[in-house]
């Protein structure tokens, strides 16, 4: 059986200000109304597989199974991990726990944030693949090349095989020389990061190149436990394991590497200029987002959330707008998006690390409004969901229902307030608030205090496992 292995703990920095830390574009629908992560399980569709395995980081593991569960996977395995330590870490832990699941299974590793446009030769590929790997192969997915790209390792294809190809060798990004060199010779591949193997083989080669990682995992694994919807790795024990992907661990060492070519419409949306390439665009090339109007405009990407953007007479700009963020930048320069990174980490922004929006395991908040003492925020909490029975010292607050029927806890009391009531909660009042109907619960909270910072959070129960030991 094939076992998609999904990985999915990306970091959310080159999409600024879309992405962030707390939403990396893994989660963002950037080409459509499904995330990333969404597409990637849905290209799954026509081939045999068994339930996903996906890898993600502890801060987005609501995330994660929110998004999963909105596109109808009921059966899925969420390994969390609470520091990334790439790849060959990564994947060892999946093929761990996939040997638990089936007896040595083959794993069809994928990235959850890439693009493929043809899901038909894609499938032809995994495929053509399966047959590779059940001759003990590691197989990679080279991307055939259209242009002579800097920004990506390539692959050199060896002898021909019944299938694919040996590999002769991995190679660093290339210079631009280089990489025309490489296209014209019609050898190379760009290295996609996506593979397909035997569990148990990628086992056996790890622990023969590099068995201390292979140790790490292990231990990680055995020791670690089952929590809700996720099985938590062994913090302590995962986080020592050595860093390092597996194309240096395992890819360029083995003598079992092999490639198949995979020429699908795939981009790993790796800048702004890269999801302008693949947006539909207007007669002067232009990719717009939400309300837009342009005049003299042309080769530009504008994307806008919350509010009317305008352009004039401009060529080849990239602007996004958020809620709290904007970014306009030569198209050309897109990828340098980093050092605006850099210099938000540097000085403890806030907009590095999250949206204004906040996304919760019961639902999200905007926060709307902040003064001296006073916070406003919309809340919505999805059909069924609760949030954590809590007190603040610091703060008092004030909900008013805009949206469905809400069941508020007050200390000993249950009330239910729908549309146009309010309730009140006094500094250290224990309480509760609780979405009992079919369709989402929207509030406005309006909150007075000396301090109004998320932290002011005592949780005395949690369905979800947030609440003080």
């Amino acid at each position: 059986m094939l076992i998609p292995v999904i990985m999915a703990g990306g970091s959310g920095t080159r999409l600024w200000p879309l992405s962030r830390r707390m939403l990396p574009k893994q989660f963002l629908p950037l080409t459509g109304d499904l995330s990333m992560l969404q597409q990637t399980i849905k290209r799954l569709d026509g081939l045999v597989t068994s339930s996903p395995l996906v890898v993600c980081n502890e801060e987005h593991r609501f995330l994660a199974v929110q998004q999963l569960t909105e596109i109808g996977s009921e059966e899925y395995t969420v390994v969390l991990e609470s520091k990334g330590r790439n790849t060959a870490p990564a994947i060892a832990v999946a093929a761990l726990i996939a040997l638990e699941q089936e007896d040595d299974p083959l794993m069809l590793v994928l990235a959850a944030d890439h693009i493929i446009s043809d899901t038909t030769t894609f499938h032809e590929a995994v495929r053509q693949a399966e047959k590779l790997a059940m001759q003990d192969r590691l197989v990679a997915f080279g991307i055939v090349p259209n242009a002579p790209e800097t920004g990506y390792g390539y692959i050199c294809r060896g002898e021909a095989l019944e299938e694919g190809f040996q590999i002769a060798k991995f190679v660093e990004k290339p210079d631009l020389e280089k990489a025309q060199e490489y296209l014209d010779s019609g050898k190379y591949y760009w290295n996609s990061g996506m593979f397909l193997f035997r569990a148990r083989l990628y086992l056996e080669e790890l622990e023969r190149l590099r068995p201390d990682i292979l140790s790490s995992c292990s231990a990680a694994v055995q020791q670690g436990q089952k929590d809700m919807d996720f099985f938590r790795l062994d913090e302590k024990v995962f986080s020592e394991c050595p860093a390092e992907s597996i194309d240096y661990a395992v890819m360029e060492k083995t003598e079992k590497a092999a490639v198949v070519p995979l020429d699908a419409g795939w981009s790993d949306v790796g800048s702004w200029s890269a999801l302008w390439e693949l947006d539909s665009k207007d007669e002067q090339k232009n990719a717009t987002h939400g309300d837009v109007m342009l005049f003299d405009t042309k080769n530009s990407l504008v994307h806008g959330e919350n509010r009317l953007v305008t352009m004039v007479g401009v060529d080849g700009l990239v602007v996004i707008e958020t809620k709290d963020a904007v970014l306009v930048a030569d198209k050309s320069q897109a990828q340098n998006v980093k050092s605006i990174i850099e210099r938000l980490r540097e000085e403890e922004r806030p907009e590095d690390q999250h949206h204004r929006v906040m996304y919760r395991p019961w639902g999200s908040f905007d926060s709307i409004e902040e003064g001296e003492r006073f916070k406003v925020k919309r809340i919505t909490v999805n059909p069924g969901e609760k949030l954590s029975v809590q007190m603040h010292h610091h703060r008092a607050e004030h909900w008013i229902v805009v949206v469905g029927t809400a069941m508020v806890t007050k200390g000993d009391e249950t009330t239910l307030l729908t549309e146009n009531e309010s309730i009140y909660m006094p500094v250290g009042e224990v309480h509760a608030l609780e979405n009992p109907g079919v369709i989402p619960l929207e509030i406005i909270e309006v909150q007075t205090g000396s301090y109004l910072g998320e932290d002011d959070i005592v949780r005395f129960d949690d369905r979800y496992g947030r609440a003080e030991d």
